[in-house]
């Protein structure tokens, strides 16, 4: 089967080689479940954890709904839990946009799945670079999509092991779902990701400070008043497929998000998916071609460019900056340098290369 990343290739300058060898699915736990807590490995790193720092909020109950988690949403303010999910809570680190107006930073959910490909093919071929939030679980059967897309020139990132509503958890699971997903990417890729995103945005101070002890800061959809309306930057092109949003309506959305560009002083970034065939094909057949072609002239980028930072400080091996590697950067050329030294031949190369279903 061929792939677009050899054993021992380097994916870019200054990271380790890639490993030659892929996972063994017996050594992981069960696909899109949380984690066992009394693994050793679990174990490990709970016990690196300072659960003294640790806050001590109560986990939600059922979907972390406002409405079943009354105490909670009462508390939901930045002074308290900041509750992300019952009124848009964010903490001073958490990554909510991009630093320049009318940069896009492009980010897709919940994969790899078998119509990861389609979406790499055009990103390619538009020579455009994206955020990958992994599912460790999904990504044990998938370890060739994951060297695919480092060696792209995508950015790869946590996105826990089962994708649960992360305050639902007790800060065991916490660990272990964040845990496993940091091994699995680091296993086959020889990278280890420092930022994550929380499924369905669902974080608290609780959650973001185990996520601080694991060295992943937290990456969240941009939210936004224009004319005077808040909306948040979810196109809701995950919920196509079970038939709870049309694509007539997330296609809305959509040019909704685009058109407040002009609006806002800063970039965004918005939330997409490439778990499902629907958004995928919504994505490289109607929303990336509009994008690519809008005026003002949008700038597509994966997050790590759009915050002016070369692709090094993207994964604990190779970031310089160990305490804060999400600070914005001061040189937008530097951020780049990485994804165009792939020239536009090796990059279709690339994709008509991949073939890993």
């Amino acid at each position: 089967m061929p792939t677009t990343a050899s054993p021992g290739q380097v994916p870019f300058s200054g990271a380790p080689a890639m490993p030659s060898s892929s996972p063994s699915v017996s050594e992981y736990p069960e696909m899109d479940k949380t984690p066992p807590v009394d693994h050793p490995l679990v174990q490990e790193w709970i016990s690196a954890i300072d659960w003294e720092k640790v806050p001590g909020w109560s986990k939600t109950e059922n979907e972390a709904t406002c409405s079943d988690n009354e105490d909670a949403k009462n508390e939901a303010g930045e002074d308290k839990r900041c509750w992300w999910t019952c009124g848009g809570c964010t903490a001073e680190d958490d990554i909510t946009q991009c630093p320049n107006k009318y940069d896009w930073g492009l980010s897709y959910d919940d994969g790899p799945s078998p119509y990861t490909t389609t979406l790499l093919n055009y990103l390619a071929q538009q020579q455009i670079t994206s955020t990958f939030f992994i599912v460790g679980s999904r990504a044990v059967s998938r370890p060739d999509m994951l060297r695919a897309e480092l060696v792209l020139g995508h950015q790869l990132s946590v996105h826990t092991w089962s994708h649960p509503y992360l305050t639902t958890l007790t800060n065991e699971e916490l660990v272990a779902e964040l845990g496993w997903t940091k091994k699995i990417i680091q296993e086959v890729t020889g990278l280890t990701p420092n930022t994550m995103r929380p499924p369905y945005g669902d974080i608290d101070n609780r959650v973001r400070e185990i996520c601080r002890q694991m060295d992943l800061t937290p990456i969240i959809w941009t939210s936004a008043e224009v004319g005077g309306e808040s909306f948040t930057f979810d196109t809701n092109d995950w919920k196509i497929a079970g038939g709870s949003v049309s694509t007539t309506k997330s296609k809305e959305t959509f040019e909704k998000i685009l058109n407040s560009a002009k609006d806002i002083d800063n970039g965004f970034i918005v939330l997409q998916h490439d778990l499902y065939q629907q958004s995928v094909e919504l994505a490289v057949a109607y929303v990336l071609p509009d994008a690519v072609n809008r005026t003002p002239k949008l700038n597509l980028l994966s997050v790590i460019d759009c915050l002016q930072k070369p692709q090094t400080e993207a994964y604990i091996e190779t970031s310089a900056n160990k305490t804060k590697p999400y600070e914005v950067g001061t040189d937008q050329s530097s951020a780049k340098s990485v994804r165009n030294t792939i020239s536009l031949a090796i990059i279709a190369t690339l994709a008509i290369s991949i073939n890993l279903i």
